[in-house]
């Protein structure tokens, strides 16, 4: 990453908000003087080469600025090809090129050349046949001349800040060349105005993204921050936001822009919380987006289970060939799959699955047990630990279908103990007529669910709390079963049978108790509340096949 410590005007060493206006923090204005002989100690030959693409100020949209940015991109590389094979010696002997960090850039392709040179004495032609150009490399259409001030350049930017103290002799000459295409010509005299003036003329998306990327180029951190700010306060759209988030690595990997990228994941991860809703639209959109929709916490989901199926199903679709689809989930989709949080038999399907390579798959799925046979209270250490990383893989999300442990025996007799944790404040959004389900366990190879009720009690005519069990629709089974209902209570804390009873259970069919601690709603929220411990409502269901 680029060390932006040298940028000694940030406005961030002036004041400790970084949301301040520069031109409000009493920084210092050299907007005077810009391309001023007076105030100006070099001169800033900018050399701009025909790149066949348009500039950005001539983009009605961001999609509009997304092509032409992509294809100027795929143009430039081609040309750069020919130049490397065709006249290497001539670029050497012309040229001394700056010693940057960014050698490995994935921008290099738009690279800026940086020559120092002595004025020259007569006349310059745009097109002039300069020796260095006898090969087939994109032509010189235009040169503009700045009067600049190396101070106040190396002080913005690390990048000039080299370029004026590199210790050669060539540092002490006059005049300094830049060699840019043409569809960064706006962005660039942009950049070099905001050098002086901490503000900027443009105010549209498309061009403040082209001077975001001059920023970055430049490595001048304030101005990337300054356009970062102005483009989170533009209206965001899907498009915009993917557009954000698909930028250079270099620039997303840049502390300045963090927070527009932040941003940009939030409101897509807002728009798109119901991915059932949405799922059709979702499905189109590319991997960057799918990322920042799957790491919310706040994601509207069944299940875990559903989110790990829908994983499958867009891969499928956008990676068809196996080694792409692995190496996608395994580097990234897989981190955003929260697998303590699926169910076991689920879990089971993901050792067998072949979009996973089994190392890998092995190693979630063991993780994930080993989650789930904690105590509840190092869960949560573990997820408070996790809480602050991009994974979150041990935080829960707010399921439609609450996560339970299960504990199976066979033997003497097929029976089941299930746990279900809720916390208070998914209690009070039960009020005045809610419920919330459980995800589906399994005794005897049928499927069954509980689901916990805000209801009215029949007799008393007030609201309180009811736990239900119900078998899931398949088919005319019918299961008898024997089955328990309780609840930690205050003040040992130990599970406390509420209920007790039999049923025959046929598909769809459910059984349970209106009132199961036999108090009002208002008893069972109040502060001083008997089964509420640390903010958390602990039920248990105890099943048993009768035979």
């Amino acid at each position: 990453m680029k060390d932006q410590n040298l940028d000694l005007f940030d406005p961030r060493t002036a004041v400790m908000d970084p949301e301040h206006s520069p031109t409000r923090t009493g920084e210092s204005d050299f907007a005077f003087a810009f391309n001023d002989s007076n105030f100006s100690d070099r001169v800033l030959r900018i050399e701009i080469l025909g790149d066949g693409g348009s500039d950005s100020n001539g983009c009605n949209s961001l999609a509009d600025w997304a092509r032409n940015r992509k294809r100027r991109r795929e143009d430039f590389r081609k040309e750069n090809a020919l130049d490397i094979t065709a006249c290497p010696e001539e670029q050497i002997i012309s040229c001394n090129q700056i010693d940057s960090e960014d050698a490995d850039n994935e921008n290099q392709d738009e690279s800026v050349v940086a020559m120092i040179e002595e004025p020259n004495s007569g006349d310059e032609a745009a097109n002039s046949d300069d020796s260095t150009w006898n090969c087939d490399s994109p032509r010189v259409i235009k040169v503009k001349s700045l009067h600049i001030s190396s101070p106040i350049l190396a002080a913005k930017s690390p990048f000039f800040y080299k370029l004026f103290s590199n210790g050669m002799r060539e540092s002490e000459q006059r005049q300094v060349t830049l060699r840019i295409n043409a569809s960064e010509e706006a962005a660039l005299m942009e950049l070099l105005n905001f050098m002086y003036s901490n503000t900027l003329t443009t105010n549209t998306a498309p061009a403040l993204l082209d001077v975001l990327m001059a920023a970055d180029k430049f490595e001048v951190a304030s101005c990337m921050r300054y356009c970062s700010r102005l483009l989170r306060n533009l209206p965001m759209t899907p498009e915009s936001a993917l557009l954000y988030l698909e930028l250079p690595s270099s620039v997303l990997m840049a502390d300045a822009v963090q927070p527009l990228t932040d941003a940009a994941k939030h409101f897509l991860a807002a728009r798109y919380k119901d991915i059932t809703k949405f799922q059709e639209e979702i499905m189109k959109l590319p991997l960057a987006g799918i990322e920042a929709i799957l790491s919310s916490d706040d994601l509207q989901v069944a299940s875990e289970d559903a989110v790990y199926d829908f994983v499958l199903k867009w891969t499928r679709a956008h990676y068809p060939l196996i080694e792409e689809r692995r190496e996608i989930l395994s580097s990234r989709l897989g981190r955003c799959i929260r697998f303590p949080f699926m169910s076991c038999r689920k879990l089971r399907k993901v050792l067998t699955c072949n979009d996973f390579e089994h190392e890998f798959a092995s190693k979630l799925v063991l993780e994930a047990l080993f989650f789930k046979a904690e105590a509840p209270h190092r869960q949560r250490t573990q997820a408070a630990e996790e809480s602050a990383s991009t994974s979150r893989r041990f935080v829960e999300r707010a399921y439609k279908y609450r996560p339970v442990k299960v504990v199976e025996f066979e033997l003497p007799r097929q029976q089941c103990i299930v746990y279900l944790d809720l916390k208070r404040d998914e209690c009070a959004n039960l009020f005045p007529s809610g419920r919330v389900y459980s995800q589906a366990f399994h005794l005897g190879g049928q499927g069954f669910f509980l689901s916990a009720h805000c209801n009215m009690d029949q007799q008393s005519s007030f609201h309180c709390f009811g736990l239900f069990l119900g078998m899931q629709e398949k088919g005319s089974v019918t299961f008898a079963v024997d089955y328990e209902f309780a609840a930690r209570t205050k003040p040992a804390e130990d599970y406390v049978s509420k209920y007790k009873g039999n049923y025959t259970f046929t598909g769809g069919k459910a059984v349970g108790y209106r009132n199961l601690f036999a108090i009002p709603w208002t008893s069972f929220m109040a502060e001083d509340s008997l089964y509420f411990i640390n903010g958390v409502l602990h039920l248990r269901a105890e099943l048993t096949i009768r035979h």
